[in-house]
């Protein structure tokens, strides 16, 4: 009887393992192959024995230029980065922002570089000489390969970089003439934001300089405050009884609704600025054109930043996507459409079957339908709104999360870039780069464990000399790293990317693999937005597995330097690989203590004229900072009151104010003044004002990579010193859940 029970429960687990999806069964197949020839290898078949004893004859006896040439001096050994780092330079320096000339040039020498790089690992570096070596030789060499293999396509897509500004200005002629006048339909799908979030993206939308508009609320959790504000600032609200579908069921509700030849969507936290529809409704007087993406700019800083206290120098990570892997993939008619601040021709959108129902990404994959269709999808990278970055690291992460788990869905449905007929191999290759750019991050896990295999179990994945290091791989990286941030166009630097990556790789890698086994088991989770807390709060959940490697590197560096376990070429690979997961992790695990946020209004520096008017007289003063509740500014004399107006000249608009702090200082008595109860049409005017003004946001350059480091280590330098001062009855410490 047992005995069945056993053969029964073999049968279940054969059965849901064949139910698995059929991407999963292959890429566990690609494993199950690797891990059969290592056991036959580690078993001594024959076959297997021979060709990698072959493949290690290669690696004793590489191509000559492969070699390093025998100088009398050992400084000619840098002298290949010494020039290609000139010429790079050379090349930034004539060309600050990457034009076609400037592109083609950096392209070409990183795609030499990065061959003569790989070439090297496969023919040179690997450490054949026994099955349990090689396995995890072989194991590094196929996660380098996979990890790079987005950065590849990225270099590709980088000669089809397309600029649409210039087309934009042409067609925007259309519609100052009047000759194009289309009626537009502005959606704002909203599910639980606060009130006051939604106040501003309705009053933005209102501001559009554009007459033949619809603003619609949907309200997809049927609050009667929400409906109430709809009616008070004059729009349309819309709610349905059925829920089904998230957003994109949402959308769908509206449209078989709404009438207008195209629509706007902005998500509920997303401010357009007035010249949003004039700059963007223009490129519909071609008819191939379909939808047009602008950028998701953002008016606080990420988590990160805040955490570390580098705001003020670190863009949010998304800028990367927006400023340069958006308009590389215009350059093929693959523009990722990312959910707000978008117009669609409705026609074109209908003739797809509306937005795409079957992923939590339907943005995505509805902009896949309109170009398989055979319309285009474009993105006019000018910054005509800006939203709510996440505000908490488990917000930060949650996010990411979904937008990986929508990445990956493209393995699973019909709507998939790498199965729907009527893309190009280009298209589906730039897709691919968005796929893998996620799945890297399983590599990024595997290089946290590299020097703890190789100083716990004394096994060698490479085997390189200092001279190979120096020659080869000095000039690979090196020029990698220094044309990062000029090809991102200023967006990131290479280190404060790796600080993101390690502190999402763990969530990550354990996401992707659920999503492997089951990707449809969990449903659209919208970003909390506009939170505010007094007190300090560490994700435990997230930093656990980070402070157990951070512990098992240290044991492994200290190892390393009590035994001395150096390679045969003099090249510790343990202890410096460790030495550098011991930076990076510890900067992540610094910025994952979300730092307290008193209030969930941004504060803007402003440097407006205004008057304070009081009761015994009126000042002169000069803005310093302004939000939609508080504000400071300077005035040459003292203030006596606590209850004045401010007047901001500029527009005309007055605001009560309680005066909550006064300072003496050089240039003048700095005020710091709390509104107290504007009215509606106050608030309107103030958000106009604030959010709402033609380039009012321009980008942010991140630090090159000097700058970073010295940046990160200041900051790592105040978090410690903060850490050991830090006084827990004074604060409260949390955890915060995915």
């Amino acid at each position: 009887m047992e005995s069945l029970k056993t053969v029964s429960r073999w049968t279940r687990q054969i059965i849901a393992f064949f139910s698995l999806p059929f991407p999963t069964l292959v890429i566990l197949g690609w494993l199950g192959l690797f891990a059969a020839l290592a056991t036959g290898w580690l078993l001594q078949e024959k076959t297997l024995v021979t060709f990698f004893a072959n493949w290690q004859f290669w690696q004793e006896n590489p191509p000559f230029w492969l070699t390093v040439p025998k100088f009398a001096q050992p400084f000619f050994l840098y002298l290949p980065t010494l020039i290609l780092f000139l010429v790079l330079q050379t090349i930034i320096r004539l060309s600050p922002q990457p034009q076609t000339w400037s592109r083609i040039l950096v392209v070409g020498l990183l795609f030499a570089v990065t061959g003569r790089y790989l070439l090297w690992r496969i023919f040179s570096s690997l450490d054949l000489s026994n099955p349990l070596n090689g396995i995890f030789s072989l194991g590094l060499l196929f996660t380098e390969i996979f990890a790079l293999g987005s950065s590849l396509i990225q270099l590709y897509l980088m000669l089809h970089f397309k600029d649409r500004r210039q087309q934009a200005r042409r067609y925007r002629q259309g519609l100052l003439s009047g000759d194009y006048h289309p009626t537009v339909d502005i959606l704002i799908p909203t599910y639980n934001e606060p009130d006051f979030v939604l106040l501003r993206t309705i009053v933005g939308c209102q501001a559009l300089e554009y007459p033949h508009k619809k603003i619609y609320v949907l309200d997809d959790t049927n609050r009667p405050q929400i409906k109430q504000l709809a009616q008070d600032l004059g729009c349309y609200y819309l709610a349905r009884s059925e829920h089904h579908y998230a957003k994109a069921g949402n959308l769908n509700h509206a449209l078989l609704l709404t009438s207008s030849e195209l629509v706007a969507v902005f998500d509920a936290d997303f401010i357009p600025t007035k010249n949003f529809l004039t700059q963007t409704l223009g490129f519909f007087q071609n008819p191939k054109i379909a939808l047009v993406q602008t950028p998701q700019s953002f008016y606080n800083p990420d988590p990160i930043a805040r955490n570390l206290d580098l705001e003020a120098y670190i863009p949010p990570e998304e800028e990367v996507f927006y400023r340069q892997i958006e308009p590389m993939k215009d350059g093929v008619n693959a523009v990722v459409c990312s959910g707000t601040s978008f117009v669609v021709r409705r026609s074109n959108l209908k003739s797809v079957g509306y937005f795409v129902t079957e992923s939590v990404s339907e943005d995505y994959y509805t902009g896949i339908r309109l170009t398989a269709q055979g319309y285009e999808v474009v993105y006019l990278n000018e910054k005509l709104s800006a939203g709510l970055a996440a505000e908490s690291i488990s917000s930060y992460i949650s996010q990411r999360l979904r937008w990986a788990r929508g990445t990956l869905h493209s393995l699973f449905i019909p709507s998939s870039p790498f199965i729907i007929s009527g893309l190009t191999l280009q298209q589906r290759l730039a897709h691919l780069e968005g796929l893998l750019t996620w799945m890297a991050i399983l590599s990024r896990l595997v290089f946290l464990f590299v020097p703890l295999v190789y100083s716990f179990f004394k096994i060698s994945p490479m085997q390189f000399s200092t001279d190979e290091l120096v020659y080869i791989f000095l000039p690979y990286y090196l020029l990698q790293i220094s044309s990062w941030n000029w090809l991102n166009f200023r967006s990131r630097s290479v280190i404060f990317s790796e600080i993101s990556s390690l502190i999402s790789c763990v969530p990550l890698s354990l996401a992707i693999v659920k999503i492997l086994c089951n990707p449809f088991a969990e449903g659209f989770q919208v970003t909390p937005k506009g939170l505010s807390r007094n007190y300090y709060t560490y994700n435990w959940k997230i930093a656990s597995p980070l402070i157990i490697l951070l512990i098992l590197t240290a044991l492994s560096v200290w190892f390393n330097i009590r035994q001395r376990l150096f390679l045969q070429s003099g090249v510790n690979l343990g202890m410096n690989w460790g030495v550098y997961n011991i930076t990076m992790i510890t900067a992540a695990l610094l910025a994952l203590r979300d730092v307290p946020k008193s209030e969930p209004y941004e504060s803007f520096p402003f440097t407006n004229s205004v008057r304070v008017i009081t009761p015994e007289s009126n000042l002169s003063g000069r803005l310093e900072n302004l939000s939609e509740t508080a504000a400071s500014l300077y005035t040459s004399e003292n203030i006596y009151s606590t209850s004045v107006v401010l007047e901001i000249l500029e527009i005309g608009l007055k605001l009560p104010a309680h005066i909550i702090d006064t300072q003496r200082l050089k240039q003048g008595t700095k005020v710091s003044l709390r509104f107290t109860s504007p009215s509606l049409e106050q608030q309107r005017k103030l958000i106009e004002f604030i959010y709402c003004s033609p380039n009012q946001w321009v980008d942010k350059n991140a630090p090159g990579e000097l700058a970073s480091l010295l940046l990160l280590l200041k900051s790592l330098g105040r978090s410690l010193h903060r850490l050991i001062l830090y006084k827990p009855a004074s604060k409260l410490i949390g955890s915060n859940k995915l």
